[in-house]
């Protein structure tokens, strides 16, 4: 089982509680559960459980410090950027084998709920890292080797494919500052950000903390997405 970000994955478990969902889909690939240990409520425990700070200066970071863009970490001869579009897209077509998307469709974009087509080469598709890599360079990573940054960088579980135009808006975003505008979507986002930052170990800002519980709270059921890759990459990869 996996997070999804479209209503499209094989099966979905929805739970409305107070304008959220939570909700357990399927598929192949990606981060593994929505479950995990801890069960019901699990999300909003980890919430509870990260460790606050305020955030460090941004000084330093560039994208080149989590290594080349869309690396195989996993070795599967696909590159990330493709992965994700393959396990969150439907009708998805190839070109020049088994790797290269061309095309397909996001049924429900989980960040504004509208259906987006994807064509390569055009930008109405973005792949997300839920958690921004310029706020976990603030928020720790600026203190990791680089393995475990390209690690987070390509790790499935932070990442999503979502209509361009509604990323755009959200830069390099916490949960204080930036949710998505589909309500509907909110819980699972703020418990996929809660697992990432669980799982590599970021700290969050007091604000950021808050935000995250009050909107866990309204869906106390929510699970806790697990999976995606291990915490470092392969040491062939580099980074500057």
């Amino acid at each position: 089982m996996r997070l999804r970000g479209g209503a499209a994955a094989a099966a979905v478990l929805v739970l409305a509680v107070a304008g959220c969902k939570a909700e357990t889909t399927t598929g192949a690939g990606g981060p593994e559960e929505t479950g995990g240990a801890g069960g019901s409520g699990a999300a909003l425990s980890a919430a509870e459980s990260l460790t606050v700070k305020g955030r460090a200066p941004k000084t330093g970071y560039e994208r080149d410090r989590f290594g080349t863009a869309w690396a195989d970490t996993d070795s599967n001869e696909c590159d990330t950027r493709d992965d994700i579009l393959k396990r969150d897209l439907e009708d998805v077509k190839f070109t020049g084998g088994h790797c290269k998307v061309s095309y397909g469709v996001l049924e429900s974009d989980p960040y504004s709920g509208k259906e987006v087509t994807y064509r390569r080469g055009r930008s109405q598709v973005d792949i997300d890292h839920v958690v921004a890599l310029s706020d976990a360079w603030q928020k720790g990573a600026k203190y990791w080797d680089a393995s475990k940054r390209i690690a987070l960088a390509n790790d499935p579980l932070n990442l999503l494919a979502v209509d361009a135009s509604t990323n755009r808006s959200k830069g390099d975003g916490d949960t204080a500052t930036w949710l998505p505008p589909n309500k509907a979507y909110r819980c699972t986002y703020v418990a996929a950000q809660v697992a990432v930052k669980k799982k590599y170990g970021l700290w969050v800002t007091a604000a950021e903390k808050s935000a995250m519980e009050k909107v866990l709270t309204g869906c106390p059921g929510q699970k806790l997405p697990v999976g995606g890759n291990p915490t470092a990459a392969p040491p062939r990869f580099h980074a500057d």
